[in-house]
């Protein structure tokens, strides 16, 4: 199958803004300083799928309903805009994955048009495989949706092979921009990566994304007492890196502070609108992978940048 338009169904509450941090449980290294989230893409669709079947593992079932139980919901609080907004934007979601945010926009606020792109063919196949078994009641793969629609009709996405270092679309394409816990955290040269959002763009466009909190990068992946003691420098750069067997990095994760991110958003042209730190709820009572009630009552997860691009 083509992917020039190429998402598993969406959660139900759309996309969730708040989720864990780096996958890490200390088994990793901190090298490889000039390594890339994107250079090849075989090597990046490995790398990619890789990490995304290593974070299911370690997840378990239900992770993520849990994850979206406990932090913000699209569908409440409207940081892409409301239904009419959307209704005349053209949309662009970096770093879909398997593109369940742009799937549910599609299905309760569709856009004007919305695009979305992955380095990973293997999430956007993944994706569209699931979205026709759940469009068609069939198993993945066996319903008749899967041969005779295309994978844009399937999902109603315009779904795009891409590199996020690398944006293939020309300037003033798209209206509002998001990534919830996408591509930024997983390209090196940060501060490019804004400047190509921001020239895909229109002048007063918007841009959202989540990633892993900064301050989060200094304790370890733990839900006890344990995960409450800081152990890496807030200023350490470095990238966390992850390596197979055969030494091949599967998972390169790159820390920058909250000043790093704004200072970004601001050289690219962009005007710093809010800055979200969701709090984890008090009657959320539940542990999972890394994360506690006892942790989150302590240590912000998630940091939501909202930003508009200066007329």
């Amino acid at each position: 199958m083509r992917f020039t338009h190429l998402v598993v169904p969406g959660h139900p509450h759309g996309p969730s803004w708040g989720r864990r941090g780096r996958l890490g449980s200390g088994d990793g290294d901190a090298g490889s300083a000039g390594v890339r989230w994107s250079r090849t893409h075989t090597a990046n669709t490995i790398r990619v799928d890789l990490h995304r079947i290593k974070f299911r593992r370690r997840s378990g079932p239900g992770v993520a309903g849990v994850t979206n139980g406990a932090m913000f919901r699209e569908e409440h609080a409207s940081l892409l805009g409301d239904a009419d907004v959307l209704a005349t934007a053209d949309v662009l979601e970096i770093g879909c994955g398997s593109a369940p945010c742009s799937r549910w926009l599609a299905a309760h606020r569709p856009p004007k048009s919305l695009t979305a792109f992955d380095v990973s063919l293997g999430m956007l196949d993944h994706g569209v495989t699931a979205a026709a078994a759940g469009n068609s009641g069939a198993r993945p793969g066996r319903g008749p949706s899967s041969r005779t629609k295309s994978p844009r009709d399937i999902t109603g996405v315009n779904l795009v092979q891409a590199d996020a270092a690398a944006m293939p679309f020309s300037d003033d394409s798209f209206d509002i921009a998001f990534s919830v816990f996408g591509a930024i955290p997983f390209v090196a040269d940060s501060a490019g990566l804004m400047r190509g959002v921001a020239r895909v763009l229109r002048p007063g466009g918007r841009f959202v994304f989540s990633v892993t909190h900064p301050v989060r990068w200094c304790f370890p992946d733990d839900p006890g007492p344990a995960g409450l003691k800081a152990g890496i420098p807030y200023f350490h750069r470095t990238p966390y890196v992850e390596r197979d067997d055969a030494g091949t990095a599967i998972y390169v994760e790159h820390h920058r502070t909250m000043g790093d991110r704004v200072r970004d958003l601001v050289s690219a042209g962009f005007v710093l609108e809010d800055l979200i730190e969701p709090e984890w709820p008090e009657d959320l009572d539940v542990t999972w992978g890394q994360w506690s009630p006892l942790r989150g009552a302590v240590i912000p997860g998630t940091a939501i940048f909202v930003a508009r691009l200066a007329e």
